[in-house]
């Protein structure tokens, strides 16, 4: 049995869940060690079925599971996978393992999650469409639950603005939900991900959506919510973002308005009403410096195994958190203490306009460059 298999195997057993599963590896250190064996703890309560699946695995019944996978961009992330989420390691009972389809890379670029109402107004529509637009064009990653609404608006209007874009569902990866969003959901694939911790053939239901709702705010920075009525399941991720003590935002409406409610609710609980991108830049700095640092650290280490394809060392997302990387170093020696155009400084780097972007970001965000009118950058 292979970890992969093992891994399938484990998310498809009955009576486990994401408690049980991590409780086995923390219990035995790897998914296969948790197979064959004469006995289990009886202070876990295991059901009868979970034991018998687990004394005696059928490698046929993941034989579909392990078909997706040798498809082109379809992936596995299990917890010791580097390309795990280190932010989505800090939340209470992570994920196991993830199903991703995409750009796999994509899962540790710095987030900022979109949510808001499926019935949004037009004025909702054109904020979020604003600002993911500007913040993805300046290299955050816009992540949502791709149903209608601003989630939806938030991941087209990131990838009009050539941005990079995380849709979690609350369905397994061979199921788009919402029907209508099947072609969005092919074009996020092309260049962000489709994340999902549901095993294939999952459908949609009721209860998988507050789970899904936790990956969005577990996989980012913070949450900023654009709009909401007091009863929308956007509360639900403004919750969790405020219990994982990471920065909340809400862009106000008016009082006349029963879809700004929730808005207007979670700025009285302390959430920071934000009328601007650069307001958001300014509420996700310190989190961001943290992840930098985290990265690096888990990113590293795989920088000195040999790679038999493209490493995913070389991608702009590597390249913006590693701060002693050479293209970290030529973005800074490329810009002068007086205003540097952006052109100039992709000109003098030999960097592309997204690695550029990305890292100048990052700059930012940790206090070393200021972003000017006219798309300027000086040093501070």
């Amino acid at each position: 049995m292979t970890e992969t298999q093992a891994w399938l195997l484990l998310l498809r057993t009955p009576g486990l869940g994401p408690v049980k599963i991590n409780r086995l590896i923390a219990q035995w250190q790897s998914p296969q060690a948790a197979f064959g064996r004469d006995h289990y703890p009886p202070e876990w309560k295991l059901p009868a079925k979970t034991i018998q699946a687990l004394r005696d695995p059928k490698i046929q019944s993941i034989a579909r599971d392990m078909d997706w996978l040798q498809q082109p961009n379809n992936h596995l992330i299990p917890r010791s996978d580097p390309l795990y989420p280190p932010l989505l390691e800090e939340i209470p009972q992570p994920p196991p393992a993830l199903f991703v389809h995409g750009q796999a890379e994509t899962l540790v670029q710095p987030q900022l999650a979109i949510v808001g109402s499926r019935h949004a107004t037009g004025g909702a529509i054109r904020n979020t469409r604003e600002f993911a637009a500007q913040l993805a064009a300046g290299g955050l990653t816009i992540t949502s639950g791709m149903a209608l609404g601003v989630d939806g608006a938030s991941h087209q209007a990131a990838l009009e603005a050539g941005g990079t874009t995380i849709a979690v569902t609350g369905t397994g990866l061979d199921i788009v939900y919402p029907a209508a969003h099947r072609q969005l959901a092919h074009h996020i694939a092309k260049s962000g991900a489709l994340v999902s911790e549901f095993p294939l053939g999952t459908p949609a239901a009721a209860s998988h959506f507050p789970r899904r709702n936790r990956l969005i705010a577990g996989l980012s920075l913070g949450t900023l919510v654009c709009e909401a009525g007091l009863k929308s399941g956007s509360l639900i991720t403004a919750r969790l973002t405020m219990e994982m003590n990471r920065p909340l935002m809400a862009i106000p409406g008016s009082i006349h308005n029963p879809l700004a409610r929730g808005c207007h609710q979670l700025i009285k609980q302390g959430a920071r009403l934000v009328e601007s991108p650069m307001e958001v830049l300014e509420e996700l700095q310190s989190m961001s410096e943290r992840l930098a640092a985290d990265l690096k650290k888990r990113l590293d280490p795989v920088a000195e195994k040999p790679q038999k394809s493209a490493p995913v060392l070389d991608s702009p997302a590597r390249l913006a958190y590693s701060a002693a990387s050479p293209a970290h170093r030529k973005i800074l020696e490329s810009i002068g203490f007086d205003p540097t155009p952006i052109d100039q400084i992709i000109s003098k780097s030999g960097l592309t306009a997204n690695e550029v972007s990305s890292i100048l970001l990052l700059l930012e965000l940790e206090g070393m460059v200021e972003s000017l009118p006219g798309a300027q950058y000086s040093r501070l």
